[in-house]
């Protein structure tokens, strides 16, 4: 038989479960604004009645029921909306890491009229160009060595910008590798508290609303997948390996690369293998200070080691007015001191290598002819490939220069100012190679052979290979026909001759004659460096200067609109999903105090059921007469 006070225990259930529901209205209204809270929700069940339909129950009609409980405190959450948060969040994340780079990069390049590196190398030009008219007097040589000065400030100020602004980057990614193990590490610990609750038949909701607020800023950082198929192991996946398993937190560790720069880069701790990650803001960040800042850090690089050269090329052959020739307008910083550029590249005590930037051919050539002849080109590419380039007969000269400098290879071709072809290193695409070096060139035919005078043979085995000493002696001209490999970043240390400086007599403006100094007069060398303002003269694949500013100014302009357009579509595509995100899980105050007021009603129903079993036991047990 039932007991007599059943209605009691009846009544105290439905005011506890009412109570509880009340308390996590209570909860959800005080965490409205809190991040990442998901509002929870009580599901009311009826208690285990008293008796099951196997067991004999003669005394009843059926099954008497024991009142309420709270059978589950659940959280509203979309999990497909909440995998595709992650994914979005991860190229918002990159987008919104580098636009502002992108936007301080722009800075750099916004200088003004004369101020600007290209009205500044305008007027260098047109200093020389004053020379070239008057070049028997001081003040063209003069206003030649401050026009330099202004030029070389400019260039070595830009490559201050850029070099501060790549530091910054590498400053960002060893904060946001921090950041990233800080995060593997929490969610690993939440995980190890989520599994103790769930083990106890309790949902840890708050503890989850914590982990999946930390997954999603985790996937601002880096690209990620999450995968719950297995409750009891929660995993984070990422650039192919598990960096969060259950409990377990893996890390990443930060290791100087080898080279001049030695920035960080991101090493897997288990296996030391180098991490490349393909989205998230730490993506950017090796994007920007690798490949965006580093090229335009290598194009200036490009501009100034040209600049240099070919100026130098003409004034070290021309006199000045003091009758001194040999002298060099900007100052030559070779990168090894041997004359052959030897250098010992493994450290090993012993030269392995040769450092040569600039070969020039001995024969004059004449640009319109049938070169007549066919073979094949073999010049260093990225990566460490060879890209060839074929010639035949039926090719000009200018047909075979303009292949080479098409081809892809990281080798230039050009005419001198005596008519001869010239190859030139450029910026090298593979950080284990140097800049400015050419590290290869071969014909099978003889073409750089016997027609423009390069190699001493054809094939492999006349082949010019920077991969041991004295490679120079493959080259058919002497030591004035090769220039070796400069200091790294040519555009940081760029710099007019001293020897100039003492003495502007000493800047050349004439060419002279069989030995002898050139005529006061003389003002061909000066017109020669006043026309490379215009010359074909390749700066890097870009044929003249202005070649080279006007793809600079496009390349800027449009790194800065792709990054504001991206950033600015995925922050509303972001924006759009929260939202919606929102709607389900967010706490509606409305709907809250809906859900008070009919928690609210069943308590003093219960309380009221109480009273009316209270009042019943009263009259039975104080009221009935014996």
């Amino acid at each position: 038989m039932t007991s007599t006070f059943q209605g009691i225990e009846i009544g105290k259930k439905s005011v506890v479960a009412h109570q509880q529901a009340i308390g996590i209205t209570g909860h959800n209204l005080s965490n409205m604004n809190t991040e990442g809270y998901s509002r929870q929700r009580v599901e009311f069940s009826a208690f285990e009645p008293i008796y099951f339909p196997g067991l004999e129950r003669e005394e009843t009609a059926g099954q008497i029921g024991q009142g309420v409980v709270i059978g589950r405190i659940g959280r509203l959450r979309d999990e497909l909306l909440d995998q595709q948060i992650v994914r979005t969040a991860s190229s918002e994340g990159y987008w919104n890491a580098r636009d502002p780079y992108v936007q301080q990069l722009e800075q750099v390049y916004h200088e003004v009229g004369d101020t600007s590196v290209r009205g500044r190398l305008d007027q260098f030009w047109n200093a020389w160009q004053e020379l070239a008219n008057n070049p028997a007097d001081t003040p063209p040589r003069i206003a030649v060595i401050e026009r330099g000065k202004t030029l070389t400030d400019s260039i070595v100020k830009r490559f201050q910008s850029l070099k501060g602004l790549q530091d910054r980057t590498d400053q960002d990614i060893v904060a946001t590798v921090k950041r990233v193990n800080d995060l593997s590490s929490e969610i690993a610990g939440l995980n190890r508290e989520i599994q103790k609750i769930q083990a106890q038949g309790d949902n840890p909701n708050d503890l989850m609303d914590r982990r999946d607020l930390l997954v999603d800023t985790l996937s601002s950082l880096i690209d990620i997948t999450v995968d719950r198929r297995d409750p009891d192991e929660f995993m984070v996946h990422t650039a192919g390996i598990i960096l969060v398993q259950g409990n377990i937190g893996r890390q990443f560790t930060l290791e100087r690369r080898p080279g001049d720069d030695a920035y960080s880069r991101v090493m897997w701790s288990e296996t030391e293998q180098e991490m490349k990650f393909r989205d998230g803001s730490l993506a950017a960040l090796f994007e920007l200070r690798d490949v965006t800042i580093e090229n335009e850090i290598l194009s200036l690089d490009t501009l100034a080691m040209n600049l240099m050269d070919l100026v130098n090329e003409v004034h070290r052959g021309a006199y000045g007015l003091n009758g001194v020739t040999g002298e060099d307008f900007f100052v030559q910083r070779p990168y090894v001191n041997n004359i052959n550029g030897n250098y010992d590249r493994s450290g090993d005590g012993e030269y392995d290598s040769s450092y040569v930037f600039r070969i020039n051919g001995t024969n004059r050539l004449a640009p319109n002819d049938l070169s007549g002849l066919e073979g094949t080109i073999t010049l260093p590419g990225a990566g460490g490939e060879r890209v060839e380039v074929s010639y035949y007969p039926t090719d000009t000269v200018n047909d075979i220069v303009a292949r080479i400098n098409n081809s892809g290879a990281e080798v230039t071709a050009r005419f001198n100012r005596e008519g001869m072809l010239q190859l030139k290193g450029t910026p090298a695409a593979d950080l284990e190679n140097p800049d400015f070096v050419i590290r290869h060139v071969e014909d099978s035919g003889y073409f750089l052979q016997g027609y423009a005078g390069v190699l001493l043979g054809r094939g492999p085995e006349g082949a010019y290979d920077w991969g041991g000493p004295d490679a120079v002696n493959a080259l058919a001209g002497g030591a004035n026909e090769y220039a070796v490999a400069p200091t790294a970043h040519p555009a940081g240390w760029i710099e007019i001759n001293p020897v100039l400086l003492k003495d502007n007599s000493a800047v050349a403006a004439g060419f002279g004659e069989n030995g002898r100094a050139a005529n006061p007069g003389n003002g061909e060398a000066a017109i020669a460096i006043a026309n490379i303002r215009y010359a074909p003269v390749m700066v890097g694949k870009l044929r003249t200067f202005d070649d080279y500013f006007a793809d600079a100014a496009a390349r800027i302009g449009e790194l800065g609109q792709q990054a504001n357009e991206q950033r600015e579509t995925l922050n509303l595509t972001m924006k759009a999903l929260k939202e919606y995100r929102q709607s389900v899980a967010g706490v509606n105050m409305d709907e809250e105090l809906s859900d008070l007021i009919r928690y609210q009603h069943g308590y003093n129903a219960a309380a009221r059921f109480i009273t009316v079993v209270n009042s019943m036991l009263d009259t039975l047990i104080n009221r009935m007469g014996v």
